[in-house]
């Protein structure tokens, strides 16, 4: 099975240290209201009344066209980082999510992107993976297209 790839804890620890993020800003301190502030380090909703970061991320190395930016959430205190095969809680919580696979550099694979309904994601998953060219998918916010997670082959 796809494995779901949280952000990188090497990453979330440097944010969280208020490493500057996409645009060269420290993160924003905010609290969480509980709903809809889903970290992307451990994958769980960020509790009410929790101090959260908000900031810039960009999930790709280097800049080119594909490289989008976009707002993310985080854990303002250490969090185990989310790994798995099982589709994370967090990424159940809305009734679709944009899905794109992703080659080997970094390009999106034309005809993988699409909105997908929470409870088809993990068929939809399979049926990309079943194009060769596609190394990783990114799963994103289906009305904000913020960046969720990543998946990866299991092979």
């Amino acid at each position: 099975m796809p494995t779901f790839t949280a952000l990188p804890t090497d990453v979330a620890r440097a944010y969280q240290a208020g490493a500057p993020d996409a645009f060269g800003h420290p993160p924003e301190r905010a609290t969480s209201d509980g709903h809809g502030n889903p970290c992307r380090h451990c994958l769980r909703e960020i509790p009410a009344g929790a101090d959260m970061l908000i900031l810039a991320h960009k999930p790709f190395e280097g800049t080119h066209p594909y490289a989008e930016i976009g707002p993310i959430f985080l854990c303002a205190a250490a969090c185990p980082q989310g790994s798995g095969a099982d589709q994370p809680e967090v990424l159940k919580t809305a009734p679709d999510y944009l899905l794109k696979g992703y080659g080997p550099h970094d390009r999106i694979v034309y005809g993988t992107g699409g909105v997908v309904a929470t409870d088809a994601m993990q068929a939809r998953i399979a049926e990309i993976f079943a194009d060769p060219e596609v190394a990783y998918i990114h799963v994103r916010s289906a009305r904000n297209n913020c960046y969720q997670a990543r998946v990866d082959r299991d092979d």
